[in-house]
């Protein structure tokens, strides 16, 4: 089973040629590769699965789903 996790866009860059960005998971701040999703902005959300942004999603499902993990205790609030 696979597990993407919402976050939002802090900040966006290229390094060596790949779309980059800050993403904000409730706290934590990752480096994330935004190649697949060459429109996403600062300010958005977006589902991110091993390090890649796959699918842009709303604030308020972002926020719903994180709170749903940290009911079932899979990341720390």
């Amino acid at each position: 089973m696979c597990l993407a996790v919402p976050g939002r866009v802090e900040s966006v860059h290229e390094d060596r040629g790949l779309r980059m960005g800050r993403v904000n998971f409730g706290g934590v701040v990752k480096e994330v590769c935004l190649a697949c999703l060459p429109d996403l902005a600062v300010g958005d959300y977006a589902l991110v699965h091993v390090g890649f942004a796959i699918s842009r999603i709303d604030e308020a499902t972002a926020r719903e789903t994180l709170r749903s993990l940290e009911e079932i205790g899979a990341i720390d609030p």
